[in-house]
């Protein structure tokens, strides 16, 4: 299973950053509905599928909150 990250949205594409820090573009109409930048992607690697890991991004997103209230305190 890969575990990419979205980045932004582009046009019809969301780019996404694997732990490598590699970009990948996926067309946005592959992906699940209500996708948001930050979201953590897992991709299946037998068929492919694409579903929104939503413990890792919560995860991200507590982890950058605390980050911004030290920076911002």
């Amino acid at each position: 299973m890969k575990t990419l990250t979205i980045d932004r949205f582009e046009a019809t594409y969301a780019i996404c950053e694997d732990k490598e820090q590699k970009l990948f573009a996926i067309n946005i109409s592959e992906l699940p509905k209500n996708v948001h930048e930050g979201d953590v992607l897992d991709i299946n690697d037998n068929d492919g599928t694409i579903s929104i890991n939503s413990e890792l991004t919560e995860k991200k997103r507590s982890k950058n909150r605390k980050l911004q209230n030290k920076l911002f305190k």
